[in-house]
């Protein structure tokens, strides 16, 4: 498009998990093809381009979690005040559920499913919709990014791997209550292409990558499309090794294709377990329940495929004594090893849009909505509850400086939240698995 030749956009991304973002690469393939010049700073890894602000003519902020948004607004104000005459633009998941507070501080168009084709059309001063239309996706355009190398990578065995990142598919066919993806995509999935997706590794395999994250909501959405590009690329790169996210109704719906998994080089799934509580689970809708996590960890056991859960312990349901026995569950399932401490730690999360507050009963807790924080505050019924949560982060914080194990680190949290005598376990402690080393936030 020769109209737009020499103007000049900017993506920018706070934060994206410690990874190369998928969320800059995708559009900036885009941009590009409509001869825009493409301009993306990743801000988790270096400075702002000098002169990038004051230069462009349309400028987008890639909000995919909570954390980046809360990061990119004292940022959008202040490149208001450096560039009054760009069009600024927030995408990404987060970018619809905190659209009040980002008009306020000047951002003009939103946008929070597919939204490449969106900037494109933005970029040129159409109004877009933000629909979740099918796109013909382009390969991602990662060359101007911090290389590989400056990103989280995968510790094995003592050794440390390269990681790269690619998605799938986008969206999610479930409605679990606290996810960021469901005000969204509300129950709508799409997929990126297949060869766009081993064409994408294939450059990063180039670039150095010998693992690959795929940051799918759901691997197991669409399990046909997500194994045939696995199997492809284990044919292709047969050393090459990957991670994946997977409910656990989909470990026990689709138990037949955890050997595949281990067999195409998977070194882990990552599992959003969020609690133990059956009551609680049940709040979240989650989908399972405590005894089908169990029959999913003795499955991916039996497969000799690592299963990294995620959880959510303190909400507003938790209690001392849950707490503690959520911590005595996870020893005698043998998890500590395989649970970042991170995610001991974890606490609600309920940002404006979230399907939490149809709940009645969270609306009587609820405080009004944190324009700072971006999230509706809540205080446990139990207030040392409020205080030991914190007092657990700070504590992984400090323990993780001085590399303490995750065993070290879990013993710690059980003496704190008075769990009793720590008994050693006769039994040989699992082995540490795999796991990137910039761990999981929101």
């Amino acid at each position: 498009m020769a109209d737009n030749e020499g103007v000049r956009v900017l993506l920018i991304s706070t934060y994206d998990l410690g990874r190369q973002p998928f969320g800059l690469a995708s559009p900036a393939a885009w941009l590009r093809d409509a001869g825009y010049e493409v301009t993306v700073a990743d801000l988790s890894r270096g400075p702002m381009p000098r002169g990038a602000v004051e230069e462009a003519g349309f400028i987008a902020f890639f909000l995919p979690m909570h954390t980046a948004t809360r990061l990119a607004l004292p940022l959008i104000e202040r490149v208001r005040a450096a560039n009054p005459r760009a069009r600024l633009c927030a995408y990404g998941l987060y970018a619809p559920m905190n659209e009040r507070a980002l008009r306020r501080a000047g951002v003009d168009a939103i946008f929070g499913g597919e939204f490449e084709q969106a900037l494109v059309e933005a970029a040129a001063g159409a109004v877009s919709g933000n629909g979740l239309a099918r796109l013909q996706f382009r390969v991602p355009e990662r060359a101007a990014l911090p290389p590989l190398a400056a990103y989280a990578q995968l510790a094995v065995d003592g050794a440390m791997k390269r990681v790269g990142y690619t998605e799938a598919s986008r969206g999610c066919k479930h409605f679990c209550r606290h996810c960021p993806v469901v005000p969204v995509y509300r129950g709508a999935f799409r997929v990126v292409q297949r060869e766009v997706v081993l064409e994408d590794v294939r450059r990063q395999v180039a670039a150095g990558a010998e693992h690959v994250t795929f940051g799918d909501a759901d691997f197991f959405n669409g399990p046909g499309h997500a194994m045939a590009i696995v199997e492809a690329l284990h044919r292709e790169w047969p050393s090459l090794t990957y991670d994946v996210t997977v409910k656990i109704e989909h470990l026990l719906r689709h138990r037949d294709l955890l050997p595949r998994l281990k067999a195409t080089g998977c070194a882990f799934v990552t599992s959003a377990v969020e609690s133990l509580d059956d009551a609680v689970l049940a709040r979240l809708a989650k989908g399972h329940t405590r005894a089908d996590f169990e029959e999913a960890l003795k499955l991916t056991r039996a497969a000799d495929l690592p299963l990294a859960p995620t959880f959510i312990p303190f909400t507003p349901w938790t209690t001392r004594a849950s707490y503690r026995e959520f911590l005595r569950a996870l020893l005698e399932m043998e998890l500590p090893e395989q649970v970042p401490p991170i995610q001991l730690a974890i606490r609600l999360l309920i940002p404006e849009g979230s399907l939490l507050l149809e709940l009645p009963e969270v609306l009587a807790i609820i405080e009004p909505f944190d324009p700072r924080g971006l999230c509706y505050s809540w205080r446990s019924a139990d207030a040392e509850l409020d205080e030991l949560c914190p007092a657990i982060q700070t504590a992984i914080k400090h323990a993780e400086r001085q590399r303490k194990s995750r065993l070290e680190l879990f013993r710690g949290i059980w003496e704190m939240a008075g769990c009793g005598a720590w008994r050693e376990d006769p039994r040989p402690a699992r082995a540490t698995i795999p796991y990137l080393t910039e761990p999981w936030y929101c």
